[in-house]
C-alpha cells in the first residue's frame, strides 16, 4: 500500500476549481479566511479576481453566495464543513436551499481525521444536515480522481450541492483514463456473496482491504462506493440486499442521519434486511493524530473486518 499515490480529496478540491476555472468564467470561488487549508488558494492565485475572501464570516458568505447566483454566477462556497454545513446551517438552508439557488458547497477536513483540531473541528454531523435540506445534493467522494470529477458534476448540475472534502491524504483507487461519475449512481468494487460493505469517502479505501482480510477468514464481501449520500442510489443498495442479505455501512460520519441511516430508510422500506451501521457512535471525537484516531473509532481496514466478522458469526 505504500506505493499507492495518496492525495488528500481537499488538493483534489483545489485543483478541480483550477481547471474548471479555465473553462468556465461564470465560475466564482468564495472563502472564509482559510484558503490555505480548504486549496482553494491555488484558485485564487490563478483567477485573483474571482476569488473573494470573506473573512472569518461564514453565513455572511453563504449570503454572498446566494445573491451572485441569481445574477449568472456559479459561486463556490468553500470552508472547513464545521463551518460550511455548522455554522451556516441556517442560511445554507434559507436563503441557498429555500429558492433552490444554483451555489455549491465545498467543504472540507470532514470527518475525525481532522486529527490534532479536535471535537470542535472534527463535524461527524454535517451529511446528516445538508441531506435533510429539500433538494440538496450530497457528495462525499473517496479518492482524488472522483472528487475532482465530483467537482466538475457539482458545477454542471443546476441548483444546491454539497461536497465533502477530507484532510488526510487517501489512496487514488480509480483510474482516471476511465472512471465516470454520475450523481446519484453507487459503484461496485467487489464481488461478494456472503455480505455487503457499502462505504463513503475515506472508508471506501478501507472497506477494500477489510475485504481482503476477511476472505482470508472465509467471508466473502462484497463492497460498494456511495459517493452520492443524496440522492441515494436506492437499486444499488436494493440489489445488494437482495443479493446477499447481509448489509453494512460504513462512514466517517455519525452513525445518525449519514449513510447507514439513508441505506436504513431505503431497506426498511423496500427490502428488509439485517444492517449494521459502522460509523461514529453518538459521540464526539477527540484531539490526536488522524490514522491513530480512524484506529480507535475502528474506521480503518482492521476496525471494519474485525466488526463485519464478528457480527457474520
Amino acid at each position: 500500500m505504500s506505493d499507492v499515490k495518496k492525495i488528500a480529496t481537499r488538493d483534489s478540491y483545489g485543483n478541480a476549481l483550477v481547471e474548471l476555472g479555465k473553462e468556465h468564467d461564470n465560475l466564482i470561488v468564495l472563502d472564509a479566511d482559510l484558503a490555505a487549508a480548504t486549496k482553494t488558494g491555488v484558485f485564487k492565485k490563478e483567477f485573483p479576481e474571482r476569488h473573494i475572501d470573506c473573512g472569518i464570516a461564514e453565513a455572511n458568505m453563504t449570503g454572498i453566495a446566494a445573491g451572485m447566483s441569481t445574477c449568472g454566477y456559479v459561486p463556490f462556497v468553500s470552508s472547513f464543513a464545521m463551518f460550511a454545513a455548522g455554522r451556516s446551517f441556517e442560511q445554507v438552508r434559507n436563503a441557498i436551499g429555500y429558492p433552490h439557488l444554483n451555489v455549491k458547497i465545498g467543504a472540507t477536513h470532514a470527518g475525525i481525521s481532522v486529527g490534532e483540531d479536535g471535537a470542535t473541528h472534527q463535524c461527524n454531523e454535517d451529511i446528516a444536515l445538508m441531506r435533510a435540506i429539500p433538494g440538496m445534493v450530497v457528495i462525499n467522494p473517496c479518492d482524488d480522481v472522483e472528487a475532482r470529477a465530483a467537482v466538475k458534476a457539482a458545477y454542471e448540475h443546476q441548483g444546491p450541492v454539497y461536497l465533502r472534502f477530507g484532510r488526510l491524504a487517501v489512496p487514488v483507487l480509480n483510474d482516471e483514463a476511465t472512471y465516470k461519475f454520475e450523481i446519484g449512481k453507487g459503484v461496485e468494487l467487489r464481488d461478494g456473496k456472503d455480505c455487503t460493505i457499502i462505504a463513503t469517502g475515506l472508508c471506501v479505501n478501507e472497506a477494500l482491504v477489510a475485504a481482503e482480510k476477511l476472505a482470508e477468514q472465509g467471508i466473502d464481501a462484497q463492497v460498494i462506493n456511495i459517493h452520492t449520500i443524496k440522492p441515494l442510489d436506492e437499486e444499488i443498495v436494493i440489489a445488494a440486499a437482495q443479493k446477499t442479505g447481509r448489509i453494512f455501512t460504513v462512514e466517517e460520519h455519525s452513525i445518525i442521519g449519514g449513510l447507514g441511516a439513508a441505506v436504513a430508510e431505503v431497506l426498511s422500506e423496500k427490502c428488509p434486511t439485517k444492517l449494521t451501521r459502522i460509523g461514529v457512535e453518538d459521540v464526539f471525537g477527540e484531539s490526536g493524530p488522524a490514522v491513530e484516531l480512524l484506529h480507535k473509532y475502528k474506521l480503518d481496514a482492521e476496525g471494519i473486518a474485525e466488526r463485519v466478522a464478528s457480527e457474520m458469526k
